[in-house]
């Protein structure tokens, strides 16, 4: 059965795209995740990946056609006509990853629960430049009743970790994408309502007549997948997992439906060990029975004892992003001491009534952020960014607030902070500090930014030298704040030594963009608008 591909959701706002380019033609032969085409929007340029493998049949938008989301733009013929269902299982499309559809093992039930009037959820977009997303957990089972907007899994990528809220309010009737599956945006999670999982749940307990079958079932499926020289079915994160570990994942026996590789299966390998089930299996199975199965894992813990845990989705991408942009961008860092004396004496002196008046905590990043939006208006070019062998100068000034999170960094965007107060812009950053906590963030507040800080300072060191943001220019990095000695020198030029509040701020800057020069001009106007601070808190 062929698997439709559609116009993808390439940004919350985002309700079409153009298809510029394609890079199969029909007859070709696509693996999964392989690009087939490209698309260009008002945001973003990307190359779309196949959601399957198989063969391209018939192309329905022709090169420079633009359409709304969702349309089909081609389909991909699953090679063969017997294991049809099992691809299917593995492109999440269908339900067959379904926990019911999985333990009984029959693919019919897969369409009958898509036939409902049902409410789709798909996996939405989490930044323009991402594509797909790891559901990491999910926070309601089949069965239960949602409420509209109640969160119903939580997602991770590499600029956020979200929780994602029901479209409607029904009951959850079907499941499509287990924990720890990473799928592209668009494709369907779960479905509201329809009431069509019910029968197919109960289809499971047909499975105790064979009983004895279904544990060694999964390890023959794998075995005869790679006698047949076939990749094991897995998804991308058990991929991902076996390549940064050289495991070959035709030695891991899989103890999902139809043999399919688990995440808990890979990581019970790397620990060296296969599943609970596996070791009766192993004079029956093969594939369990190589000697070589437990090999790779012995170099991991032979030089150095300890556990090994793979990377979180947001762990392993922010990891990435930080690699490219040090390819990308000749970084070039510059650290300024500033007097925040004057600021220390004022924030003491308003904190308690500003908090009364205003419900918001008087904190000195509010300071901080004015002091660079006023530097950034003066100085364009550290707002800019490189767009192919042009500077685009940004037209708004969106500030990104590196936010420290116990499982890793995301940088929400307050946009167009120009037009905000200083009271507006302190609201702002308590609110979006707190959502960003509590995993309430839209997508839309973690893209579009042009300038970023982040504040290490606040864990005591004096400066550090952030990595860009790519495709931004500038980075702000914040030092820590200490008493120091500091010569003071009057009108009349005599010095006399005193004890002032000092804070050391580092711009890392692109250098394809930004001189040496614009970066000093534009440091001294952000020092100099901070230790002559005149403007009213509100």
């Amino acid at each position: 059965m062929p698997i439709d591909v559609v116009m993808p959701q390439m940004g919350e706002s985002i309700t079409e795209g153009t298809l510029t380019k394609w890079l199969k033609k029909p007859g070709d032969t696509v693996a999964r995740d392989e690009p087939l085409f490209e698309i260009s929007t008002d945001k973003v340029d990307a190359e779309i990946p196949s959601p399957a493998a198989g063969v391209l049949g018939a192309i329905k938008v022709e090169e420079g056609a633009t359409v709304t989301v969702g349309t089909v733009v081609c389909a991909i013929e699953e090679a063969g006509s017997a294991p049809a269902a099992a691809p299917k299982a593995e492109t999440v499309t269908p339900a067959a990853t379904t926990t019911a559809a999985s333990d009984a093992a029959v693919p019919a039930p897969a369409p009958e629960a898509a036939a409902g009037p049902g409410t789709e959820v798909p996996m939405p977009q989490m930044g323009e430049s991402i594509t797909e997303g790891t559901l990491t957990k999910w926070l309601k089972k089949v069965g239960d009743t949602v409420s509209r907007d109640e969160p119903i899994f939580e997602i991770s990528t590499d600029k956020v970790d979200a929780e994602i809220p029901s479209p409607v309010a029904g009951t959850l009737t079907e499941i499509r994408v287990q924990e720890g599956q990473t799928v592209t945006v668009g494709s369907i999670v779960a479905v509201i309502g329809g009431g069509a999982a019910a029968p197919a749940a109960k289809a499971a307990p047909a499975a105790p007549v064979a009983a004895p079958t279904p544990a060694p079932a999964a390890p023959a499926a794998s075995a005869a997948s790679a006698s047949a020289g076939e990749a094991p079915r897995s998804s991308p994160l058990v991929r991902k997992i076996a390549s940064e570990n050289n495991v070959d994942l035709t030695t891991v026996p899989g103890t999902g439906a139809s043999g399919r590789i688990t995440k808990q299966d890979i990581l019970g390998h790397l620990e060296g060990g296969a599943p609970a089930a596996v070791p009766a299996l192993a004079a029956a199975a093969p594939v369990a029975a190589k000697p070589a199965a437990s090999a790779p894992a012995a170099p991991v813990s032979a030089p150095t004892p300890g556990e090994l845990v793979p990377l979180s989705k947001m762990r392993s991408i922010i990891a990435k992003r930080m690699v490219e942009s040090k390819a990308t961008s000749p970084h070039v860092h510059t650290v300024f001491k500033v007097d925040m004396t004057r600021i220390v004496k004022l924030r003491e002196k308003e904190k308690n009534k500003y908090e009364q008046r205003n419900g918001v905590k008087l904190t000195y990043m509010p300071f901080i952020t004015r002091a660079a939006v006023q530097a950034l208006r003066k100085h364009p070019i550290v707002n800019a960014s490189m767009q192919g062998e042009a500077i685009l100068y940004n037209k708004n000034i969106n500030i990104g607030i590196a936010v420290a999170l116990e499982w890793g960094l995301i940088v929400p965007v307050i946009k167009q902070t120009e037009e905000k107060s200083f009271l507006g812009i302190a609201r702002a950053i308590v609110d979006v500090a707190d959502r960003a906590r509590n995993k309430k963030l839209a997508p839309d507040e973690v893209a579009g930014g042009t300038f970023t800080l982040t504040n290490s300072g606040i864990f005591g060191e004096q400066f550090g030298t952030p990595i860009i943001a790519q495709p931004q220019s500038a980075i702000l990095g914040i030092g820590g704040m200490n008493k120091e000695p500091v010569v003071l020198t009057d009108k009349d030029g005599q010095d006399t030594i005193a004890i002032r509040t000092i804070q050391r701020f580092t711009l890392g800057f692109d250098h394809r963009t930004i001189d040496g020069a614009d970066a000093g001009k534009f440091m001294t106007d952000f020092k100099n608008y901070l230790e002559n601070w005149s403007e009213d808190l509100g």
